[in-house]
């Protein structure tokens, strides 16, 4: 995790500014009245936003900052407070949204399941 100086005593904890590119997937970000409670409920929200662009889809990788969890698990590399490799994660597999809800609370990432004939 970086932390930056940004003026009289606050101070940035976000991750590095060399954030994977995610012009190439949509990005939905949702903040519902109310709160999400927990991971089923944030990931109900997050299905039926991909139900709504996709046929059928697959839930590649996710994040929890409540538990402070990532799937698929240690796809971050490095130690320290910055998860971020289950972005990669999804990215290099395929993946074509991102659901955001409250604001990194909880972030899923889907591609869409397109079946070749045989």
């Amino acid at each position: 995790m970086q932390n930056r100086r940004l003026g009289k005593n606050m101070v940035d904890n976000s991750c590095p500014l060399n954030s994977p590119d995610l012009s190439q997937i949509e990005v939905v970000s949702l903040a519902p009245e109310g709160g999400v409670g927990d991971y089923r409920q944030a990931v109900a929200l997050a299905r039926e936003e991909a139900g709504k662009r996709f046929e059928e889809y697959m839930l590649v990788s996710w994040y929890d900052r409540d538990r402070d969890f990532e799937s698929p698990p240690n796809t971050t590399e490095s130690s320290g407070d910055c998860k971020n490799g289950y972005i990669h994660y999804g990215l290099s597999h395929d993946a074509r949204l991102k659901v955001d809800i409250e604001e990194g609370r909880f972030v899923f990432f889907f591609a869409p399941v397109e079946w070749e004939p045989v």
